[in-house]
């Protein structure tokens, strides 16, 4: 069996991202591999607290993966400042044909767009993936997984950061399925009665309120913020309110433009220009429209950029959603050209935190060896880019941690899914399996 397959067989997918399924990866051909340890979300920190504790499994992962790409090159992007995980690297690097790429530590040097041209001056094209030139890029953690899938274990457990308002800061592996409100008692408990939590991050995660929501293989982490903190109000705004202050506030300065990064890289992006959608509302709108499309959503030039606190982001993400809706694609007119003052442009992470009241937040969240113990999981059967697996156990049916419970079907893009744990099935649904421990 190749690594494809066991990858396959093991249910890994993109630990960093969207969840993309890791096994077509490593079925493809390329020049380079990255490592993306850049971890670029305020006070998130668990893929440097996994590459302090586990170096070699990462380092062996990303070599395996290399193999099976005969890819010739390999990339370990890092921030500088991390020091102590680039140490812990290093030694496992020696006699490779990897290299440490380390990043300054801006917001957001881990976009996979911004990290392949950091490491191998590579342009993606516009709509493109690190495929396009000759590259495949994935998280520190997905490397880990790897690492085990070719060993035969597969994904059932998730390395999450759980920071802000609890009263232990840290981060550990929790089996997938377990519930928000488990994971915040494993960090001894929040430090407030009213809270928020935010779901793998600030800027690209969600808000959520439902502690009973679960952990899937692409949660990054929690982070809580009091109930009344800026962020959560603004986030709880209607999108209707948004629309309305854009349209009667915003005065086409062009700094969420001039701070975009996909923009400052040479992609047609201008968020400006989209917010005029919010005035052409029956003639013209499709026109601004267009310059949304590539848009990454890293939200920079709503809570960054703009001196309005304006919605810049959304306007985007709407413009984003007509556009498919109607079948369209912009398609760039010129080519990708780096902007000349690009570096100049670049939003260091601690004046990101100081904008957006975060900087007292921000704390170490130490690797603890223990996991939560949940009573019970529930575990979703999509977690991943394409299409669900099909349950398969049935109800009242024991199970062991590590057996299949849910299954791909073979031709179809998406990923196997695994028990957490041991125990009893109380309910298997087209949606999720729910486990009960012995």
């Amino acid at each position: 069996m190749n690594l494809s397959e066991k990858i396959l067989n093991a249910g890994v997918v993109g630990a960093g991202g969207a969840g993309f399924p890791t096994h077509i990866k490593a079925n493809s051909e390329v020049e380079i591999v990255l490592a993306n340890g850049a971890e670029c979300e305020p006070l998130l920190h668990k893929d440097y607290e996994i590459m302090v504790n586990r170096p070699k499994e990462i380092v062996e992962g990303m070599k395996l993966m290399m193999q099976s790409t005969k890819a010739r090159k390999g990339f370990f992007g890092i921030k500088a400042k991390n020091v102590t995980a680039a140490e812990a690297i290093e030694p496992y690097l020696e006699g490779s044909p990897i290299e440490m790429s380390l990043l300054g530590d801006f917001y957001p040097s881990g976009d996979e767009y911004e990290l392949v041209y950091h490491a191998t001056e590579r342009l993606m094209p516009p709509h493109g993936i690190p495929l396009d030139v000759g590259c495949v890029v994935n998280n520190v953690e997905s490397f880990y997984n790897v690492y085990n899938a070719a060993n035969d274990i597969p994904v059932t457990e998730k390395f999450v950061c759980i920071a802000g308002m609890v009263k232990n800061p840290s981060t550990f592996f929790a089996p997938i399925g377990t519930s928000y409100k488990d994971l915040i008692e494993h960090a001894g408990g929040t430090t407030i009665d009213e809270y928020a939590i935010f779901v793998s991050g600030i800027l690209m995660g969600s808000l959520t309120f439902d502690d009973t929501d679960v952990v899937t293989k692409t949660t990054a982490g929690l982070i809580i913020l009091p109930r009344d903190h800026y962020l959560v109000k603004r986030q709880e705004r209607p999108m209707n309110d948004m629309n309305r202050i854009g349209k009667s506030a915003c005065d086409q300065c062009s700094y969420c433009t001039e701070f975009c990064p996909r923009y400052l890289l040479g992609y047609d992006v201008q968020p400006h220009k989209v917010m005029r959608t919010l005035v052409f509302t029956t003639s013209g709108k499709e026109l601004w429209n267009e310059y949304a499309d590539l848009c990454c959503s890293c939200g920079l030039c709503s809570l960054y950029a703009c001196p309005e606190d304006l919605y810049p982001r959304e306007a985007c993400d709407q413009s984003k959603d007509e556009m498919r809706k109607a079948g369209k694609r912009y398609e760039q007119p010129h080519p990708v050209k780096v902007h000349p003052i690009k570096e100049g442009r670049r939003v260091p992470l601690k004046l990101l935190l100081k904008r957006i009241d975060l900087f007292q937040y921000d704390s170490k969240t130490p690797f603890t060896e223990e996991s939560p113990k949940p009573g019970k999981v529930k575990v979703m059967l999509q977690q991943h880019i394409g299409k669900p697996a099909k349950a398969k156990v049935k109800l009242n049916q024991e199970i062991s941690k590590g057996d299949l419970i849910g299954e791909i079907e073979e031709g179809q893009m998406g990923s196997n899914i695994h028990s957490p744990i041991s125990g009893i099935v109380t309910h298997v649904s087209d949606e999720y399996v729910r486990i009960n421990a012995f």
